[in-house]
């Protein structure tokens, strides 16, 4: 497994490795035991798998408060996506700043993201699936959202001038000066 750091703390990309044939490929996309070795002891206990039908559908900026907060290993089960990490943890150096990748069933890469983070995507491609490990149960209690064009963010989403296609929720999601973040930056 190729590991990447960010310009982020604690964000990583992960590139398993691939081992193919004349059939097809086999990849380990997460072994707990060689992660925790390598510094990465999550213990994920739900996988969630969406589907975006159109290409230019934004999911996100969503993120889950504690207790029940989430890290989450994102990856993408087919088609493409740009995925995006904005470090929210209160007196992080980086708060407020964003970590985007290009997500696909082709380039194999996952995005690693810490508890403490928004998160969200724009799919590139029709029929883009998004697979993702979370670390703790979704909670609704403890659901929020961040607008995802907000002007203090300025996240380069790659539209070109096309309207996203938006959940009601992600329409109607608060600005990021509105926001009140409930993590906490831990050196």
């Amino acid at each position: 497994m190729k590991i990447e750091t960010t310009p982020l703390a604690g964000l990583v990309v992960l590139t398993p490795d691939r081992f193919g044939d004349d059939r097809g490929f086999f990849s380990e996309s997460w072994n707990r035991t060689r992660m925790a070795d390598a510094g990465f002891d999550i213990d994920f206990v739900q996988d969630n798998h969406s589907l975006s039908a159109q290409a230019g559908t934004v999911r996100g900026l969503h993120y889950q408060a504690p207790p029940h907060a989430q890290a989450k290993l994102v990856r993408c089960g087919r088609g493409r996506l740009f995925d995006v990490a904005v470090d929210i943890r209160r007196g992080s150096p980086a708060f407020g700043r964003w970590f985007g990748v290009e997500l696909s069933f082709d380039n194999g890469r996952q995005l690693l993201i810490p508890a403490g983070f928004l998160h969200g995507f724009v799919t590139r491609e029709p029929d883009t699936e998004i697979v993702y490990k979370c670390s703790d149960y979704y909670a609704p209690e403890c659901d929020g959202a961040v607008r995802f064009d907000d002007p203090d963010l300025g996240i380069d989403w790659g539209l070109g001038g096309k309207a996203a296609i938006l959940s009601e929720k992600d329409a109607r999601a608060p600005a990021f000066a509105a926001f009140e973040s409930p993590f906490d930056w831990k050196d």
